[in-house]
């Protein structure tokens, strides 16, 4: 704060009193707000790293106190747990081998910070961990300070809005941007810790440490509604991926090449080992010019056949290219096997176990890139390609003969040839896009394509539909009826009825001989992804975690009828609304037996920098997430509190309900719409550009095809959070007034032994010290409508009442976020500089809204209005 206060009085003396606390922001006169604000939302931004620095530092001084197992998430930390439950060598052999763990990142618009702002954070972040050593001398104290004031100058200059719509290949370099900096390199030390773990907690066992990390990427894929995501973008997303992946391996056998100095004159070089040199240099074509830069230095000539290939993999050199990344990691445990040979074991563990580790992860790909599509889209392409094969007898969409023609023709393999130039432009782009896939597929690393994911899947034929389109477009592993096809293809189930609709779904699926034989493909593996998202848009908060505990459970036990293996991809944003709840709780929560040691998980938008712009961070984030689905594998199947219990499940099914019929009154009131619209900033968010892709699917208006990320953004905005916690204390006051004193004990013993519950319980409790329905308040007082203003606002104020006295019963009489210090303390340090800028934002709104936006005297007003939207996001920890 200081530093800050420093830069900004010599430029904005009246902002300085602001940060001091000493003027209220929406006090100032207007030429001083976009000052204020900005140099609120910097204060804002650095304590947030400070934060994570503080966290950093608790988590060493808990090692170096009581050693890793006091790091709570970590893998020593649970492996002592499965230690001391007495789990067997056996059980933790089957889990590892079974392990695979997928982080996805996405480029959902919740980043509202720029690049450059993400790489100044990351500098200062830098500079406040060197200060952090204790044997500086003073003037070199006074350098890294010094330094960094410089920093803060550059962030206080640098502006932080985006001048322009992010373009989708600007996204690509956003998310590659992580792996260069801090997740190549993390990957390999993950290992090294579960290695670490295993051989405290199980010595005498020798366990094989798979490279399970398996990243994944819709950047660049994805195109549910955002028409910028085209099959030329996908095919330059899988360019730029392969490319920064192989660059890195570059770069790290370059330092091979420098440190590999074995001589042959000092060790005896073994005879198999020199076979296998000759025929790397001659691969290379350039043997010569080798062995005469490094004579007598076998190891390092192998590591220069070894750069001289990837550069030629890349198009650099004339060189024999890889043809596969089975062949560069060949090449590695070659290298590493001779070292062991030689006596060199810590050096082949420090310098070439790690990059033999980066090639099991990443592959010559970096990610696996996802194509997401809507099933809306998929179904109108394939009925427009029916309607040129077939003339007047194409099916009608959603009939018996739309479902036997589809059916018909992937069982027959029928091929087809189209007029292009007769189709749609979407039409057009769809088979384009299916072109690339194939493409893709016929690669020998596999091209770097992931999962098809068919959004707003609600039937077995809108899957059958991709696997239809894509055997139309030579996907299939052969020619003829009923051939396997060589994409994986998963739905996505996200609203509450295609939750409750799934297992049906994919038992159809299932059934398809096709199917099944395309699944054995994939090891007899389905994935399914589950959307937190539009189910509590759809549903609420309690409903929508209902129907998605269910759901896993119903889908599991479908999967072990059919005997297929099902995996579960979780659609988690930043906010709990979204169901961002802490990595390590919601894992543990997952009902008993539903994850098996394999999940994936989007990390969206600003979750992404905050968990990965830094180094120390970022392993951190990816053992808990590694580590808490290691553990839920090992664990779950005998954990008392994900034991199925009737009672407790009768009760959850009867809360639910009555939470969404609560909740479905509050959206369908008849001036709930006008009052979202005018009591939050959902239509300026628009302003921000802070992502490629439109905020609303195709065009339309209404709350239902509002996307969910917006829709969580602008209640938070409002104070008024209603995502988090709205519908939940009637339903669990009604729950009491029908079972009395019984129904109210049931409640208080679901808290304590339902791990599920709890963490519903305590993150609405969160939500809830976060809520503020006198800054609300200010923000109704935008409704234009004085009757659906006080309804609607009356509403609310009367579940928040009722809600926060509901959970008061259930733990206790604790007052709300008492038993989270942490979480209180840092929101309490923010709370009067947040209601400022609420109250601001409020006038901002009303300037606005009263001007047109596109002239020139109102550039100021919109301008200050975008950055109070960033301060409030920067505050609360997250937009949507």
């Amino acid at each position: 704060m200081r530093l800050l206060v420093s830069v900004v009085s010599k430029r904005e003396p009246a902002v300085a009193q602001v940060l001091s606390g000493a003027t209220p922001l929406d006090a100032l006169p207007k030429e001083d707000r976009i000052h204020a604000l900005q140099a609120t939302g910097i204060w804002f931004q650095l304590f947030t790293i400070a934060k994570e620095l503080v966290a950093m530092r608790s988590r060493r001084s808990l090692e170096q106190q009581g050693g890793a197992d006091e790091v709570v998430g970590s893998f020593s930390n649970v492996m002592k747990e499965i230690a001391a439950a007495g789990h067997p060598p056996a059980t933790i052999r089957t889990a590892l081998d079974n392990l695979s763990v997928g982080p996805t990142m996405t480029a959902h618009p919740t980043e509202a910070k720029r690049v450059t702002i993400l790489e100044i954070h990351r500098r200062i972040y830098r500079k406040l961990t060197d200060l952090e050593q204790q044997r500086w001398a003073p003037r070199e104290r006074e350098q890294l300070i010094n330094d960094l004031e410089g920093e803060i100058e550059l962030l206080w200059m640098s502006g932080e809005l985006h001048l322009e719509q992010p373009t989708v290949e600007s996204e690509i370099a956003w998310g590659l941007q992580f792996f260069r900096e801090v997740i190549f390199e993390a990957t390999p030390k993950l290992y090294d810790s579960l290695q670490e773990a295993l051989a405290r907690h199980s010595p005498g066992f020798d366990f094989n440490i798979p490279s399970f990390m398996r990243y994944a990427s819709w950047i660049g894929g994805d195109r549910d509604g955002n028409p910028n995501v085209t099959a030329k973008v996908t095919e330059y997303a899988l360019n730029e991926y392969r490319n920064a992946v192989i660059g890195w391996y570059i770069a790290q056998v370059r330092k091979l090449v420098t440190m590999l100095s074995i001589s042959a004159n000092v060790v005896e070089i073994p005879d198999d080992f020199k076979k296998t040199l000759a025929r790397a240099l001659h691969r290379t074509g350039v043997a010569a010019k080798i062995v005469e830069r490094n004579p007598e230095e076998p190891l390092r000539q192998y590591a220069s056949t070894m750069l001289a290939r990837l550069q030629g993999t890349l198009g650099g050199v004339s060189a024999k290219p890889y043809a596969s990344v089975d062949a560069f990691k060949a090449d590695l445990r070659d290298l590493e096997s001779v070292m062991h040979k030689l006596g060199a074991d810590l050096a082949a563990k420090r310098l070439v176990r790690p990059l033999r580790q980066q090639a099991e992860s990443f592959g010559f790909h970096t990610v696996s890139l996802d194509i997401r599509q809507n099933s809306t889209v998929v179904n109108r392409v394939l009925g427009e390609l029916f309607k040129q094969l077939d003339g007047a007898a194409a099916p009608v969409q959603s009939t018996p003969q739309w479902s036997n023609r589809i059916r018909v023709a992937l069982h027959s393999g029928e091929q087809i040839a189209v007029d292009r130039g007769q189709l749609s432009d979407e039409a057009r782009e769809l088979l384009d896009l299916f072109g690339v896939v194939r493409k893709a597929s016929l690669d020998p690393n596999g091209g770097g394509i992931g999962s098809f994911i068919l959004s707003m899947t609600r039937s077995s034929e809108d899957l059958l539909a991709v696997y239809l389109l894509a055997q139309y477009a030579g996907i299939a592993t052969a020619q003829g009826g009923g051939a396997p096809i060589n994409l994986r293809v998963v739905p996505l189930f996200e609203t509450i009825a295609d939750l409750r609709a799934a297992p049906d779904i994919l038992e159809l699926l299932l059934g398809d001989s096709v199917v099944r034989r395309s699944i054995r493909e994939f090891g007899n593996r389905q994935e399914v992804m589950l959307g937190y998202s539009d189910s509590n848009k759809d549903g609420g908060f309690l409903a929508s975690n209902w129907e998605l505990n269910k759901a896993q459970r119903r889908i599991t036990s479908l999967g072990r009828k059919n005997r297929v293996k099902i995996s579960f991809f979780h659609g988690r944003g930043g906010s709990v609304s979204r169901g961002g709840a802490p990595t390590g709780r919601a894992i543990a929560a997952q009902p008993a037996g539903t994850v098996g040691g394999v999940m994936r998980v989007t990390e969206q938008g600003e979750v992404v920098s905050s968990k990965f712009a830094n180094r120390g961070t970022g392993l951190y984030q990816l053992e808990i997430l590694a580590a808490s689905v290691f553990a839920h594998s090992v664990k779950s199947p005998n954990e008392a509190e994900l034991k199925d219990m009737p009672e407790f499940n009768e009760a959850l099914e009867a809360l639910a309900g009555m939470s969404q019929a609560h909740y479905s009154g509050l959206i369908n009131d008849p001036g709930f719409v006008q009052y979202f619209n005018q009591a939050s900033p959902v239509e300026e968010l628009s302003l921000l550009k802070i992502g490629s892709r439109p905020a609303r699917r195709f065009g339309a208006r209404g709350i239902s095809d509002l996307r969910a990320i917006p829709w969580v953004f602008a209640w938070s905005q409002n104070r008024h959070l209603i995502t988090n916690w709205y519908g939940i204390g009637s339903a669990l006051n009604s729950f009491v007034d029908v079972r009395g004193i019984a129904g109210r004990d049931l409640l208080r013993q679901m808290f304590d032994k339902s791990r599920f519950f709890r963490l519903i319980i305590d993150e609405v409790d969160k939500g809830l010290y976060q809520t503020d329905l006198e800054i609300g308040r200010l923000y109704a007082s935008l409704v234009q409508d004085p009757k659906a203003r006080e309804r609607v606002y009356g509403k609310i104020v009367a579940e928040h009442a009722l809600t926060r006295k509901m959970m008061s019963e259930i733990h206790g009489g604790l007052k709300l976020s008492e038993r989270f210090p942490t979480f209180k303390l840092h929101f309490d340090r923010l709370r009067p500089q947040m209601d400022s800028i609420h109250r601001l934002q409020v006038q901002l709104l009303r300037e606005v809204r009263a001007n047109d936006r596109s002239l020139p005297s109102s550039k100021p007003s919109v301008d200050a209005l975008l950055l109070s939207i960033n301060c409030i996001s920067a505050g609360l920890g997250w937009t949507g």
